[in-house]
C-alpha cells in the first residue's frame, strides 16, 4: 500500500507512525509552498503529483540549448516571492531598461520610480537604479503619468482595495488615471501585466498590478519559471514528493489513488489547477481563463544584421499591428537561458489571436517584430510556439482575492484560482491554506500534569 512507503516518523498522539498529517495533491508552486509552511508548523506532509515531474503549469523546456518558458513573461517582485520558505536562493533578473511602449508611431520608455529597487540574488540584494521616462507626447503629460505611477507605488495596498470596484477598462476611463496622450500606452501596459488586453479584470487587481510594477519594475526568474518549483522541491525532506500518483477521490482523512491504494491522513489539501480541483470537489467554482501563446525565436548571430539590440527591456505594441502583445530579448534579461553567442527573442500573444495556428502566428509575428525591433526577421528560427488555453484565471469584478481555502475541517484547496492569477497568487493562497490547516490540526503541547506525591 502507498502509505507504507512513506518515511516513518514518530506520530502525533492518536496517529500511526508513517501516516502523514496532510496529503497535498499537486506538486506545482502552490502545493510545494504549502508543504514548506506545513512542515514548519510541525506537521508531516506527503505531496502527490499525477505527472511524472514536479512543477505544475510553470514549465521550462530545453530545446537546442535554449531554455523556453511556456507562459507569460514578466513578473513583479512581491512579498510572497521574497518571504516564501524554500525560495531564498531564487534569482530574479530585472528588465533594467524598463518598458518601451510603441503607440502612434512613437515610443515611450517607462521604468520604476526614481528610487532604488532591490532584486534578490543568490548572494543577497543589489540596487538597480530607476529608469527615467522617455519621450511620447508632451513633457507635461509624461510628468503626470510618472506622478500617477509614483503615487500608486506609495499607496498602501489596503487603501487601493477600498476603491470602488469596476472593470480595469472602466476605471481608466472614469478616473482619468493618465493624460489623454498616454492613455493607450497605459492600457497596453496594464493589459500586458494582467494578460487581459480587453481589461475585463477587476480594477482592484489592476491597481495592485500597476502598483507592483511602479514599486519595483519587472523581472524574469533566472533559468526559467521552473526554477520556482525546482527550488521549492529541493528544500523539502527526501521522500516528501511522490510523482506518478493519480488521485481518484478525496475525503477529509483519506486520498484514494489509482494503483497506489489509499493514503490515510488527517487532512487533505488540493493544490491543483481549477478544473482538476473541481473534479475532486464537485461544485467548486471554475473561473474563465485568458489564453496565452508564447513564441520563441532563435537569432542565429547576435552580432549579425538580423539581431535586435541586446537590451533588457520589455517592448509593448499599443498599436496592435500584429498578434504580438509584447516581446523581449529574453537572453538579454537572463543570459542563462541561452548558450554563449546566441540570442533568444520571446514574444507573447494574448486575446483571441492566441488561438490561431502556430504557422499563421509566426508569419504575422515576424512582420510585426521586424517593425518593433527595426531589424529583418526572415532568418530567425521558430524554436517553439506554446499555447495554453488555461494560462491565466480571469478575475473580473467583483473579485474576492481571498476566496475561501477551507472547505470544511480536513479538506482545503489552494492555487491562483483562489487568489489572484500568477505565481504570487498561488504562493499567497498556499500560505493561507497552510495557516488554516495549522489552526485546525497543528500539534499542541500537552498541559503539564502535576506529579503525584511519592508513596509513604
Amino acid at each position: 500500500m502507498f502509505g507504507s512507503e512513506l518515511r516513518p516518523e514518530t506520530g502525533v498522539p492518536g496517529t500511526s507512525p508513517g501516516i502523514p498529517d496532510v496529503a497535498v495533491i499537486g506538486a506545482g508552486p502552490a502545493g510545494l509552498a504549502a508543504a514548506h509552511h506545513l512542515i514548519r508548523a510541525g506537521l508531516r506532509v506527503t505531496v502527490l503529483e499525477a505527472a511524472d515531474r514536479i512543477g505544475g503549469r510553470p514549465v521550462t523546456e530545453e530545446v537546442d540549448g535554449y531554455r523556453l518558458d511556456g507562459g507569460p513573461l514578466p513578473w513583479s517582485e512581491g512579498s510572497e516571492l521574497r518571504h516564501c520558505p524554500g525560495l531564498e536562493r531564487l534569482v530574479l533578473r530585472p528588465f533594467s531598461s524598463g518598458v518601451v511602449i510603441r503607440s502612434g508611431g512613437r515610443r515611450l520608455r517607462i521604468g520604476a520610480p526614481r528610487t532604488t529597487r532591490h532584486v534578490r540574488t543568490g548572494r543577497g540584494t543589489r540596487g538597480v537604479p530607476g529608469i527615467p521616462a522617455g519621450s511620447l507626447g508632451g513633457a507635461l503629460d509624461l510628468a503626470r503619468l510618472r506622478a500617477q505611477l509614483n503615487r500608486l507605488a506609495t499607496t498602501p495596498a489596503e487603501r487601493l482595495s477600498r476603491r470602488p470596484e469596476l472593470s480595469a477598462a472602466q476605471a481608466l476611463a472614469v478616473r482619468g488615471t493618465a493624460p489623454h496622450a498616454c492613455e493607450d500606452p497605459l492600457r497596453a501596459l496594464l493589459g500586458a501585466l494582467l494578460c487581459d488586453p480587453e481589461l475585463t479584470t477587476s480594477s482592484r487587481v489592476g491597481d495592485l498590478a500597476l502598483r507592483g510594477f511602479a514599486r519595483g519594475g519587472l523581472f524574469l526568474p533566472a533559468g526559467g519559471v521552473s526554477a520556482v518549483p525546482r527550488l521549492l522541491a529541493a528544500g523539502l525532506p527526501p521522500g516528501t514528493v511522490r510523482t506518478g500518483v493519480h488521485v481518484l477521490s478525496v475525503a477529509t482523512n483519506a486520498v484514494v489513488t489509482r494503483g497506489h491504494g489509499t493514503v490515510h491522513c488527517r487532512a487533505v489539501l488540493i493544490a491543483t489547477g481549477a478544473h482538476e480541483a473541481a473534479r475532486l470537489l464537485p461544485g467548486l467554482r471554475v473561473p474563465r481563463f485568458h489564453p496565452v501563446t508564447v513564441l520563441h525565436h532563435a537569432v542565429g548571430d547576435p552580432a549579425g544584421p538580423g539581431a535586435p539590440a541586446a537590451e533588457p527591456l520589455l517592448l509593448l505594441d499599443a498599436d496592435r499591428r500584429g498578434p504580438v502583445t509584447y516581446t523581449a530579448v529574453a537572453s538579454a534579461v537572463d543570459p542563462s537561458r541561452v548558450r554563449p553567442g546566441r540570442a533568444l527573442v520571446t514574444s507573447v500573444v494574448l486575446g483571441p489571436a492566441a488561438a490561431e495556428p502556430a504557422d499563421a502566428l509566426d508569419e504575422a509575428a515576424r512582420r510585426q517584430l521586424a517593425a518593433l525591433y527595426r531589424v529583418p526577421t526572415d532568418r530567425w528560427r521558430l524554436l517553439a510556439a506554446r499555447h495554453d488555453a488555461r494560462a491565466v484565471p480571469a478575475t473580473p469584478a467583483p473579485h474576492d482575492p481571498r476566496r475561501p481555502v477551507r472547505m470544511l475541517s480536513g479538506l482545503y484547496v489552494c492555487g491562483d484560482h483562489r487568489d489572484t492569477a500568477g505565481v504570487q497568487g498561488a504562493l499567497r493562497s498556499a500560505r493561507r491554506a497552510a495557516e488554516a490547516i495549522r489552526r485546525d490540526f497543528a500539534p499542541r503541547a500537552r498541559p503539564a500534569v502535576p506529579a503525584l506525591p511519592a508513596a509513604a
